[in-house]
C-alpha cells in the first residue's frame, strides 16, 4: 500500500463501505494491504469514460462527481466507491469521475482483488450483493 494512510486506517474505511461491510477485520486488513492510496487535486479526472478500468476506487477523503458529458449523474463523498463493475468485467468505463475537491482514493486493482477473493468466497458474495442492490436502485429510479 502507498500513500499517507496506514493499512489499519484504510481497512477501517473499507469496512465502512457497504460493498465490504460484511468482511471480517482480518479480511479487511488483508485487502487494505493490496490497495494503493492515490491523491487527486480538485478538478482532476480520476477515471475517464471509454478507457479501460483497472479496478474499484473507494473515496477516502474529498468529493467527486460521476459525469456523462456535461451531465452530473452522482455526487460522491468519502466512504463511497465507484468502479466495482470493473472487478467483474473488462469493459471500458461508462462515465467520467472527477474530483471536485482535493481527494484521496484507495484503489483496488482487479488482479489484486481476484488474487485475494479466490481464497475468500464471502468477499465475492458481499460484492455481488452490493452490486445487485445498486442495480435494483437504478432500475427503480428509471421507472419512477
Amino acid at each position: 500500500m502507498s500513500g499517507g494512510r496506514s493499512a489499519p486506517e484504510v481497512a477501517d474505511l473499507l469496512g465502512r463501505a457497504p460493498i465490504f461491510a460484511a468482511l471480517s477485520e482480518r479480511q479487511l486488513k488483508t485487502l487494505a494491504k493490496t490497495a494503493k492510496v492515490v491523491g487527486y487535486p480538485a478538478n482532476t479526472r480520476i477515471v475517464k469514460e471509454g478507457e479501460p478500468g483497472i479496478g474499484l476506487y473507494l473515496l477516502l477523503s474529498g468529493a467527486a462527481e460521476v459525469r456523462k458529458g456535461e451531465r452530473t449523474l452522482a455526487k460522491l463523498v468519502a466512504g463511497q466507491f465507484f468502479g466495482e463493475m470493473t472487478l467483474l468485467d473488462e469493459q471500458p468505463r461508462s462515465a467520467d469521475v472527477v474530483a471536485v475537491q482535493p481527494s484521496e482514493c484507495a484503489v483496488l486493482s482487479r488482479w489484486e482483488f481476484w488474487g485475494f477473493a479466490k481464497g475468500e468466497p464471502e468477499v465475492l458474495q458481499s460484492v455481488l450483493k452490493e452490486m445487485a442492490r445498486r442495480l435494483r436502485d437504478s432500475n427503480r429510479a428509471l421507472t419512477e
